[in-house]
């Protein structure tokens, strides 16, 4: 038998590699020899500290990338708006050494009833150890994942929004609204889907506009639960209650007729729209926050120009259906940060960022997909109503239930790595190792082989790979190299085959 061991981290390489990727795009220039050519002062500049840039901040950080977040806004927001963390979502937080701190702060609910409010049971058996919605206020995720990019070196500047962007072979030279220019070698906006990075690229973001408005907002209700129950039994599916706890609901009401769309909704709009479709307004009172949006669905035709990268809502906009949209950025964030700082650091392999939009794109497009067909679920039309009632039949399959719920949580995303087990390029779920939990692991944002024979090694890559020699490992195959982001990059048992791969995702071994 083989005793358990984790090869320890090496001290971080401060080395900066060179590279040369801005290549023909919109507004590329050669370097000039003036100020703005310095050496930069950041390697990366991340504009919008929401979910998405934070969580990117964070990541960079673990590969000791000097990182400046800037953001418009000059507080955070103050309303109190609960969203919800999915299962992968939840993984990854745990993969970081942050679920703890973020359960503390919010409240679990089943994995159930997500794609178009159909209630149906969360399917028994889930792949996750964390088979769980968490519902918590966003500007307390928001403040977290801030605070933890913080913490681990990130600088943040509030009240600073990027008006002008010129790339070249060096880097990228950022112009702010006062008229400061500041100097990078990357840039990636995370600046939601009115995305200024996004627009001063030209890329394109192709869609559907807004054909309809709908009101959202938490509030207090006046009737008990059983009373909300029975009047929303044959409500138009457009409308709905969902509960958070004492008697503070989430409530969703078509904004059709209400008031101007420039202007922000009142608590007597949702009154009269839920007097108007479900012939009561359940004594709603006590507002935490209140928002109108729209159903428009859009997806960046490129996630990388050059030096300059998108992620979450400045790629991809969608319908706030199943609650996808906070997890999908945060997702991107974890797919890009170790690519990114590969790059940065002069280790990565030649299509390595490239493999950020290979993979992310086709991800958001399924998402926008699931929440076209969920608008249409949600319309009071005769066809809708009728296919949404045979999905509804569809749902009691087990498999079909399974299927959509592992849809909406991404605990069902497997990219594409090649031919080979089911188990490659997907998440590999938080089994028990011989040290404790597999994701405990994972807190460094390195990658990581799971060797169950206690024969193979890491060898020049074990200043960005770990190495755990664990025969009890609870794994069906000999062993697995796993990348920062927790996916499965490689099964077997060769020692040649597994160095093909470190060097295919990690670059060439340290000499």
């Amino acid at each position: 038998m083989h005793s358990p061991q984790v090869t320890p981290e090496p001290s971080p390489n401060d080395t900066v590699g060179r590279d040369s990727t801005a290549g023909d795009v919109p507004g590329h220039r050669s370097p000039a020899p003036d100020a703005d050519h310095a050496a930069p002062a950041f390697d990366v500049i991340i504009a919008g500290c929401g979910p998405t840039g934070a969580m990117l901040a964070a990541e960079l950080r673990l590969h000791d990338v000097r990182v400046l977040v800037l953001e418009k806004d000059t507080e955070p927001v103050s309303f109190v708006r609960i969203v919800g963390l999915h299962i992968r979502s939840i993984e990854l937080m745990a993969m970081r050494g942050l679920l703890d701190r973020i359960l503390e702060r919010g409240r679990r609910r089943p994995a159930a009833g997500f794609f178009a409010a159909i209630a149906k049971p969360a399917p028994e058996g889930l792949d996750s150890a964390h088979a769980y919605l968490l519902g918590i206020p966003q500007p307390v995720i928001v403040d977290l994942l801030e605070q933890h990019a913080i913490r681990l070196g990130a600088q943040v500047r509030r009240g600073r929004a990027v008006a002008g962007v010129e790339q070249d072979d060096d880097g990228v030279t950022v112009e702010l609204s006062d008229g400061e220019r500041l100097r990078t070698r990357y840039l990636v906006g995370c600046d939601g889907g009115r995305s200024t990075v996004r627009k001063l690229l030209g890329v394109g973001f192709p869609g559907e506009p807004s054909r309809t408005e709908t009101l959202m907002g938490e509030m207090e209700v006046g009737v008990p639960p059983e009373e909300i129950a029975a009047g929303m039994h044959e409500t138009d599916k457009r409308v709905s209650l969902t509960h958070f706890g004492d008697r503070r609901y989430r409530v969703v009401v078509p904004a059709a007729g209400v008031g101007d769309r420039a202007e922000p909704p009142t608590l007597q709009d949702f009154r009269q729209q839920l007097r108007a479709v479900a012939g009561t307004d359940f004594g709603v009172h006590s507002p935490r926050w209140l928002s109108r949006f729209g159903d428009a669905t859009r997806l960046a035709e490129r996630y990388r120009v050059g030096r300059v990268l998108l992620a979450g809502d400045a790629a991809h906009i969608h319908p706030p259906l199943g609650g996808q949209g906070l997890n999908l950025g945060v997702q991107d964030a974890i797919n890009l940060g170790w690519k990114l700082a590969a790059q940065i650091r002069g280790r990565a392999p030649d299509t390595l960022l490239d493999t950020y939009q290979a993979e992310r794109h086709p991800v958001a497009e399924d998402v926008l997909d699931n929440t076209r067909a969920q608008q249409e679920l949600s319309s009071a039309e005769p066809g809708p109503q009728a296919v949404r009632r045979l999905l509804t039949e569809l749902m009691d399959f087990e498999e079909v239930n399974r299927h959509l719920i592992e849809k909406i949580t991404a605990i069902g995303i497997r990219y594409d790595f090649g031919a080979g087990p089911d188990l490659l390029g997907r998440r590999l779920r938080d089994i028990d190792v011989a040290p404790g939990r597999l994701y405990d692991l994972l807190h460094r944002g390195r990658g990581l082989l799971l060797d169950r024979t206690g024969r193979l090694t890491v060898g020049g890559w074990s200043d960005r790979v770990d190495h755990l020699a664990d025969p009890t490992a609870d794994l069906d195959v000999p062993c697995v190299l796993l990348r920062p982001d927790g996916h499965v990059a490689w099964i077997g048992d060769d020692q040649q085959d597994l160095d093909d791969h470190l060097s295919r995702w990690f670059g060439q071994p340290a000499d």
